[in-house]
């Protein structure tokens, strides 16, 4: 990968000096980094692009490129590739688009292969190229701004866009990298190769697959331990994009609970818009990160930290009364009607001497009272208004920016372009223009999950032929360690079974709405009865017959998982019963998980108080129900021929569990069997 990041030479072919054409802007990029690089174009003969004139052939350069810029029609790119290649190119940096519908399906991989097969590599094609910092590397569409953040895209004009907002927000970029189509360079590659980039603070990746997602949550982890914390963005979050499947498990979880989950389990953190992205990002990228949840509220207004103070309460912060030692050293520094309570209101005294701002801001960090500071309202603003403040406001800045280096300190302003901003960014200070951003950008910072790697891959067995029905997902899941009630096949009879019984025709994969599950029967002549009747009803087939679980106190959740294309095995616990999809409480998790991480996941369920003793109930066996979530992670890391398992209900008492009813599904050629 070092030839994307800082080549020896580069060949840009297809240069252009048309400036509505890819060709000007990629030389005209390439250029900036001549004086640490050789620089060649290849364009029209005799066309001058900045002053340079191009060569008409790849054949007239003094030596080998090392890395090339394809900026040509789909038609001339494997001729360009070859010639390249047999100068000893090192690196392809693909822009050209539709090569698979100009020379034919399957084009773009062979092409891939040939390079790889080469000993080269290729980014893209169909990229916006890539841009690094550090090393003067420019090959890409439009402008950056040297920064901290590293982006990394499969849209290159949505990787822009982040460009651009990152450079509004002071943050700007440290490399870009645009994957295009991914053909060679995946983006778990582009993001490893971050890990040791020293001007990289924080990164974020767009994506809309995400191929080999396992190999993803590794990169995740390994960036998050190098101090590089990675921001998702990604599409699918809408009804459409959920899983076909039979199953309520199925029905349940989203592309985007699958993402949570593999972000959780890496350390990253997904976010919902560009905005947030960057918001996020620069919290992220601050000097200091929050020590915790506490935070200080300073305004110089009530009505601005009121709301600040609540807005941080509502992303799980907290503003804690600051101690009386504290709040008397407060108010020593301001007029009597300010509130030094926290949220501290300076009223007015920043507007009597602008110091105030900096001296609270210091005392508060030097109490150790709080995890990070919240400053809201006009600071940033004065020199805007009467250029005569811009020195005084610039040095409080940076008292102000010096206190962050050790304490996280995030400024919402009402001012805009400001020498005092600017200085703030300078130093690496979060800057917001609204509220509500800064304090959702502290609270995802405050609590940032810890580097984390999923639980170890378990090899998997040889797929066994699938086998339909209730029965044999019974017997599969028991030999798993999940506990069913004592039971037979109808034909064997009830002998050794204790009434009252439940019959259940067991080629039915929703029982309750289809009328094949009776309970409470009373004796073997009822019994009876019921079978004939659902056999008249549902015609012949396979009954099984079960002791009726009839314990107090009990709970029922569904435990389930299934194989996702990108991200492998899932794990799911929610609330359970027929009423599963009415109420939607899941969590979701990469599996296999060890008895730890499950029970994580219970806690993380809104009915998890149902579990632990609502409104004078007993505990129930929580410990024995997140063995039935390992076991089910278990089962699906180790058979890679089941697409899906449901267990609902399980139910769960006081001294244990009980699964009542199981579905598993296959994968099949045309999808789940």
């Amino acid at each position: 990968m070092r030839v994307f990041a800082d080549p020896r030479s580069v060949a840009v072919v297809g240069a252009s000096a048309d400036r509505a054409k890819w060709g000007y802007w990629l030389a005209r990029g390439a250029m900036r980094g001549a004086h640490r690089r050789e620089v060649h174009l290849v364009g029209r003969q005799g066309a001058v692009v900045e002053g340079v004139r191009c060569l008409s052939s790849l054949h007239d350069l003094p030596g080998a490129p090392d890395l090339v810029a394809l900026c040509v029609p789909p038609e001339a790119v494997p001729g360009v590739v070859d010639q390249a290649l047999g100068m000893g190119a090192r690196g392809f940096v693909g822009i050209t688009a539709g090569l698979d519908r100009a020379l034919g399906e399957g084009a773009e991989r062979a092409l891939a292969r040939r390079i790889a097969s080469a000993g080269a590599r290729l980014l893209g094609p169909n990229c916006l190229g890539l841009y690094d910092a550090a090393t003067e590397l420019h090959l890409a569409w439009g402008s950056f701004t040297a920064g901290s953040l590293a982006i990394v895209s499969q849209s290159g004009q949505l990787g822009l866009a982040l460009g651009t907002l990152a450079a509004d927000a002071g943050l700007g970029v440290s490399r870009f990298v645009s994957l295009g189509n991914q053909a060679d360079v995946t983006a778990a590659e582009a993001l490893a190769d971050l890990a040791a980039h020293d001007r990289t603070r924080a990164v974020a990746l767009y994506a809309e697959d995400f191929g080999d997602g396992r190999a993803l949550v590794e990169t995740f982890a390994a960036l998050r331990e190098a101090g590089k914390p990675v921001i998702v963005l990604t599409v699918g979050g809408g009804e459409a994009s959920r899983v076909a499947a039979r199953s309520h498990t199925g029905a349940l979880t989203s592309a985007m609970e699958v993402v949570d989950a593999a972000c959780e389990a890496g350390g990253a953190i997904r976010v919902t818009s560009p905005g947030r992205l960057v918001d996020l990002a620069q919290a992220l990228a601050a000097p200091a990160p929050p020590r915790g949840h506490r935070v200080a509220v300073v305004s110089d207004g009530g009505g601005q930290g009121a709301l600040a103070a609540d807005l941080a309460e509502a992303e799980g912060l907290r503003v804690p009364p600051f101690s009386a030692g504290l709040a008397a050293r407060l108010a020593a520094l301001l007029p009597p009607a300010a509130a030094t309570a926290n949220p501290v209101d300076l009223a007015g005294a920043g507007e009597r001497d602008m110091t105030s701002y900096a001296r609270v801001v210091e005392v508060i960090a030097a109490s150790g009272e709080a995890d990070a500071v919240l400053l809201t309202g006009y600071f940033g603003a004065w020199g805007g208004d009467n250029p005569a403040l811009d020195r005084t406001e610039v040095s409080v800045a940076g008292r102000i920016a010096e206190v962050a280096r050790g304490l996280a300190v995030h400024v919402d302003s009402m001012g805009r372009g400001t020498e005092a901003l600017a200085a703030l960014r300078e130093c690496g200070v979060p800057v917001y223009d609204r509220v509500d951003g800064a304090a959702w950008a502290l609270g995802q910072a405050a609590t940032l999950p810890p580097a984390g790697r999923p639980g170890p891959t378990l090899p998997p067995l040889a797929p066994s032929p699938p086998v339909r029905g209730y029965w044999a997902a019974r017997e599969l899941l028991a030999a798993y360690g999940v506990p069913f009630p004592p039971g037979r096949l109808a034909e064997e009879g009830v002998d050794g079974l204790r009434a009252p019984y439940v019959l259940k025709a067991d080629w039915l994969e929703h029982k309750s709405e289809a009328g094949g599950v009776v309970v409470g029967l009373p004796d073997e002549a009822a019994l009876g009865r019921a079978r004939r009747e659902m056999a008249r009803r549902l015609g012949p087939g396979r009954y099984v017959v079960e002791e009726m679980d009839t314990r107090d106190h009990v709970v029922e959740i569904l435990v389930g998982g299934r194989r996702d294309p990108a991200f492998g095995p899932v794990v799911v616990a929610g609330f359970g019963g027929t009423e599963v999809e009415l109420w939607r409480d899941t969590v979701t998790a990469l599996a296999p998980v060890t008895p730890r991480a499950a029970m994580e996941m219970l806690r993380g369920l809104r009915c998890h108080r149902l579990l632990t003793g609502w409104r004078g109930a007993p505990p129930l066996a929580v410990g024995a129900l997140a063995e039935v979530v390992v076991a089910v992670s278990r089962l699906l890391s180790e058979r890679p021929d089941v697409a899906e398992v449901e267990v609902n209900p399980v139910r769960v008492g006081v001294e244990g569990v009980l699964a009542v009813d199981a579905l598993v599904g296959y994968a099949g050629p045309g999808g789940l069997t």
